[in-house]
């Protein structure tokens, strides 16, 4: 999951550029993992992630499910998408309740930049947003392009209903559309995600029984990965918005061995360090992530992170500058760009450390 261009920042600030990854089907073999350690630079395959881990450290990993979160419907005759960006706050932690949040957009294609695309037909409390088949959503609140709606069902009745009438947020980068199977990580559980949680797509079962065998160890945990854009400025700049999570005790407990022995816990996709973060500000393992993490937020729990290939202007890119100074992650992203890493889910990753970890 890529963020969005963060509106705050110039156009000067946000070059160079990456390309994106295109191809749903690049190998997983061909995923690239650049990191700057005590100055020195190293690009590495996916596969050989283990040279640059140590024994003792902890991957924690985001175990959660992708939805088809894209709805076609509606309203008053007029076409309306709706693009889930999580579960209503009062509807607590079923994967799926009646309530959700979600961001309205008016005509187009997964094709048109969603930055473009015109705004959807006036919303009002109380609006019948038809989806096909007797499916529906009825708007409880309204707030510029972010909407809740109640679906009127709840639990399997509604998971069927969804992945009937709803398909995967798209990316017009792609060369072609995606298919659910294709927005899952090989350890994927609970459906809680709107979008991939995509650093962790190359890491196959069999790597981590690799790097476990190397003494790397690792956790899980589950946290609603979000919308990575909503097309509208505004609610850009608020991006991430409040996502739930859920950390085990299995989890907890080998952060703290981990601790014990010197290791480094090493979170995998900014959802985990979101996850991860707001357990330590809390002590609450279940709960809602709320604050935004940016350069000077002092971390509590991750040590390092491993992540997508994120850019200057992204909304991503401020949780990247608390673990490194932002003249070394300018350089790490202008190294990024000179060895033609590739963007976006299906791209390559950077290994971005605390210092001294």
């Amino acid at each position: 999951m890529m963020g969005a261009p963060h509106p705050a920042l110039s156009s000067q600030e946000r070059a160079p550029t990456l390309q994106p990854a295109r191809h749903p089907d690049r190998p997983f073999a061909e995923t690239r993992v650049l990191t700057h350690d005590m100055g020195a630079r190293r690009l590495v395959s996916v596969e050989q992630l283990g040279q640059l881990l140590r024994p003792g450290d902890l991957l924690v990993l985001n175990d959660a499910g992708t939805l088809p979160a894209s709805l076609i419907g509606r309203v008053r005759g007029a076409f309306v998408e709706l693009r889930l960006a999580g579960t209503s706050r009062q509807a607590g932690f079923a994967s799926f309740p009646s309530r959700w949040r979600a961001v309205a957009f008016g005509p187009g294609t997964w094709r048109d930049d969603t930055d473009h695309r015109p705004p959807p037909p006036p919303l009002h409390p109380g609006d019948r947003i038809e989806l096909g088949a007797g499916f529906a959503a009825r708007v409880l609140r309204v707030r510029s392009r972010l909407v809740e709606v109640d679906f009127g069902c709840e639990g399997d009745a509604l998971a069927r209903r969804l992945y009937a009438a709803a398909r995967p947020v798209q990316y017009r980068h792609l060369r072609r559309a995606l298919r659910i199977s294709e927005v899952q990580t090989g350890y994927a559980g609970r459906p809680w995600s709107v979008e991939m949680p995509s650093t962790g797509r190359p890491l196959r079962l069999s790597l981590l029984g690799a790097l476990r065998a190397e003494g790397v160890q690792t956790a899980w945990l589950t946290h609603a990965a979000g919308l990575s854009a909503t097309g509208l400025a505004s609610l850009d700049a608020a991006l991430p918005l409040d996502e739930r999570y859920d950390i085990p005790e299995a989890t907890l407990a080998a952060v703290d061995r981990t601790r014990a022995v010197g290791g480094r816990v090493v979170a995998v996709g900014t959802t985990v360090v979101r996850a991860l973060e707001a357990f330590g500000i809390t002590g609450q393992a279940r709960g809602w992530a709320t604050r935004r993490i940016e350069p000077t937020t002092p971390l509590r729990v991750a040590d390092a992170l491993l992540t997508g290939v994120h850019s200057p202007g992204e909304s991503h890119w401020e949780l990247l500058g608390a673990f490194m100074p932002g003249a070394q992650l300018s350089a790490l992203h202008a190294d990024a760009v000179r060895s033609g890493l590739l963007a976006h889910e299906f791209g390559d990753l950077l290994l971005v450390r605390r210092q001294g970890s």
